[in-house]
């Protein structure tokens, strides 16, 4: 039989000890647990705004009725300047292309010595020739000359002028002038040349005058009358103002399009050889108008992001008519007074939310009143 320990009772105490505090610990993080208030719902997220745009509204405004057409500038008249005397050597140019030269300006000069030769020569032989004439008349009728001699003196001085003006003619051709006022858009002339007669020197075109040839349809020909204005658009971006001269009496048999002439107003930027777009004014008409900026082309349709209620956008299908500098009409999809975007109207998708840039003012109103 085992003797017990004196330690025994006291082992058995703490193990107690320990294990009924290690059961309170857990019954109180449990309590910890299940007494832990509920954590708060997470607030919904708010939409955020996709994009700062600027807004115009929609405005009616009176735009002329116009037909568009395209067409060359050209010189109203252009004149060829020309050698008008052969075997002469260029000795002077005194213009060149650019130049605005006034109507018997010298441009040219030839060297002109063996005409002032055979000019002397000429005029010597026409005083002889005359002072023979009038000897032959101081005698005629007394019989010592017959009036076939007295014929043939009277011829041979009508001969010897008549050379002398020849050469008196060739010698003023020697001097090429302007015939008249204008600009000298092309030069062939050069120094020390020898030229034939009528060898083209100078291009001028005359008074500095250009003119729009636009191209019409048959249709749109009927409707152009002599005065209506034309709005060019330059190739370089500028524009320029015509009015109509006259019209083609024909259209061409092989484009069926008819030519209006149209005379530019002077200081514009345009040249001859440019081609240029055109707009014929006809009369006018009411037109509801937005920034062409604010129309997006998608998939070949127009679209108007237009605003709606909370600041959303609505990609309104739209129809869209003339266009008139930076606006654009709108034939229907929208009404007056309803606003679109402008400023980024490209990025936007039906349904995004904006902000209306807040320190711009609404973009100006399209077109004008």
């Amino acid at each position: 039989m085992n003797e017990a320990s004196p330690f025994a009772p006291v082992a058995s105490r703490r193990g107690r000890i320990a294990a009924i505090t290690l059961g309170l610990l857990a019954l109180a993080g449990a309590g910890l647990v299940f007494t832990r208030p509920p954590s708060a719902a997470p607030a919904p997220a708010q939409p955020r705004a996709a994009l700062t745009v600027t807004i115009a509204s929609a405005t009616s405004a009176e735009w002329p009725l116009t037909l568009a057409a395209s067409g060359a500038i050209a010189p109203w008249q252009e004149a060829v300047i020309g050698a008008q005397v052969a075997g002469l050597r260029l000795a002077e140019i005194r213009a060149n292309v650019g130049d605005v030269v006034k109507r018997g300006q010298v441009l040219a000069v030839f060297d002109a010595e063996l005409l002032r030769a055979d000019e002397a020569r000429l005029a010597a032989a026409w005083q002889q020739a005359e002072a023979n004439r009038q000897r032959a008349l101081q005698i005629k009728g007394s019989g010592a000359m017959s009036e076939q001699e007295l014929l043939q003196y009277e011829t041979q001085a009508e001969v010897a002028r008549a050379q002398l003006q020849t050469t008196r003619l060739q010698l003023s051709y020697a001097t090429v002038k302007a015939p008249d006022d204008g600009v000298i858009s092309a030069r062939s002339a050069t120094l020390g040349a020898v030229s034939g007669s009528g060898a083209e020197l100078f291009r001028m075109i005359r008074q500095n005058r250009l003119e729009w040839r636009g191209e019409f349809t048959a249709a749109q020909f009927a409707r152009i009358k002599p005065g209506q204005r034309v709005d060019l658009a330059l190739p370089d971006g500028s524009r320029a103002a015509a009015r109509v001269r006259q019209l083609a009496p024909a259209l061409d048999a092989h484009t069926r399009l008819g030519i209006a002439y149209a005379d530019l107003e002077p200081k514009s930027t345009a040249r001859a050889g440019m081609y240029a777009q055109g707009a014929v004014a006809l009369s006018s008409s009411p037109a509801l108008t937005v920034p062409a900026a604010g129309v997006v082309v998608r998939d070949g349709r127009s679209y108007v992001p237009k605003l709606v209620d909370g600041g959303r956008i609505s990609l309104q299908p739209v129809e869209v008519g003339r266009r008139h500098g930076e606006a654009a009409e709108i034939l229907s999809g929208i009404a007056a007074g309803e606003r679109v975007a402008v400023r980024g109207a490209g990025f936007l998708n039906d349904g995004d939310l904006v902000r209306v840039a807040p320190d711009m003012p609404e973009a100006p109103k399209a077109g004008r009143e």
